[in-house]
């Protein structure tokens, strides 16, 4: 359907919790095609749908090649230590800073047949995983920064030229 423009840290979509989606319908099936179309872009890993102002649980990701989307997503489980990796977020463009997450992570959902949907894995996968499902609650990767490089952080976004 379209590439939809990317809300930015301080539109009130992204620091609400989203609703999850009841009926699958024409619209749900539009939104995945948009998310969809919005991640194929280079350079990007996952949208949630609050990063294209919609509020509802869903994300698409692009990871190694493989593209797909995940509605009612849970963060069912994550292993090993903790720890501080480089992540960026569309919505905060520009930025780039070490946050803290599990090196494995798994989510569990539903695709547009109502059949579950399971992903898992590390690396990269689990980091998005982690970084689509905290949209979906309300969370910016900005909250997972060590309170110093927060701080930085926040003051990048007050001289950033899209604040």
């Amino acid at each position: 359907m379209a590439v939809r423009p990317i809300r930015v840290f301080g539109d009130p979509v992204l620091r609400a919790p989203s609703a999850p989606i009841e009926t699958i319908d024409d619209g749900v099936r539009a939104l995945v095609q948009d998310l969809v179309d919005t991640v194929e872009l280079p350079g990007r890993a996952g949208v949630a749908a609050p990063q294209i102002g919609v509020g509802v649980r869903a994300f698409s990701y692009n990871i190694d090649g493989e593209i797909g989307y995940i509605l009612n997503p849970v963060l069912v489980e994550v292993r090993g230590e903790p720890e501080a990796v480089g992540e960026g977020c569309l919505s905060v463009p520009g930025l780039w800073h070490d946050a803290v997450r599990h090196p494995w992570a798994k989510v569990v959902g539903m695709d547009l047949d109502g059949e579950e949907v399971v992903l898992e894995g590390d690396g990269l996968l689990a980091q998005a995983l982690q970084h689509e499902t905290d949209h979906l609650d309300g969370k910016l990767y900005l909250d997972r920064l060590s309170p110093e490089t927060r701080r930085v952080a926040m003051r990048e976004v007050r001289e950033s030229d899209w604040f």
